[in-house]
């Protein structure tokens, strides 16, 4: 959005962009802008909170009050989501010769399988299918270890896609996996990142690639914007 507020703006229509990541509107700098320190998918903070919600709305069309810009303002209020993780029960590691990570892709693989079955359909595929996973997975980590991306031999190409990729294999394998409800929306997203080797891999491989100097798309969408 603070994207194509430029655009919008250009075509002599003023706007005001509502943003849950600050440090993404400083770099866009979109002529006006309220940061709202809200959950993902909630720009207007609370759900089912018509006050709050008018709030948040009336300080964003303040803002085209401002003479000259960009302007970024944030709410004062901080919404915290919830940070419990889904509880998943890993398979005991698939080959021992591999590392962590790709043992633990390969171990999953069953359920991923029964899932995609008794769904008929999996999100997989941007970029890699899951035959592949395991591969890119290696390829991150040689990455992660210094590795210039284009030396690591990365199936897909594209950082972004592989990376949605490889989560997406992993969060349709943890709704099998689960050992009872789901939780708050970002509990299989909290259990990714936070606790599977895979997971750890992508954010070391992101934060090399940006030590490396690589331009900023190829890897800060590789994890979300607060990882």
């Amino acid at each position: 959005m603070c994207v194509l507020a430029h655009i919008i703006e250009a075509a002599g229509i003023a706007t005001v962009a509502l943003a849950s990541m600050r440090p993404v509107a400083e770099l866009v700098g979109a002529p006006r802008t309220l940061h709202g320190e809200f959950p993902l998918g909630r720009p207007l903070g609370r759900p089912s909170d018509p006050e709050f919600q008018h709030d948040v709305i009336g300080r964003a069309f303040a803002l085209l009050d401002a003479t000259s810009g960009p302007v970024i303002e944030s709410h004062p209020v901080v919404i915290e989501e919830a940070s419990d993780a889904v509880s998943c029960q890993m398979p005991p590691a698939f080959d021992g010769d591999a590392s962590p990570a790709v043992s633990e892709a390969r171990g999953i693989r069953k359920a991923y399988d029964r899932i995609v079955e008794r769904r008929g359909v999996s999100s997989v595929g941007r970029a890699i299918d899951a035959d592949t996973v395991p591969a890119a997975i290696e390829a991150l980590e040689r990455v992660a270890a210094g590795t210039p991306l284009k030396e690591a031999d990365l199936p897909g190409k594209n950082t972004v896609a592989v990376c949605h990729d490889v989560r997406t294999y992993y969060e349709e394998a943890a709704v099998e996996l689960a050992n009872g409800p789901l939780g708050s929306g970002r509990a299989i997203e909290n259990w990714f990142f936070e606790e599977t080797e895979a997971g750890k891999v992508v954010l070391a491989a992101r934060k090399a690639l940006a030590d490396e100097g690589v331009p900023f798309p190829f890897w800060f969408y590789m994890a979300p914007g607060h990882r």
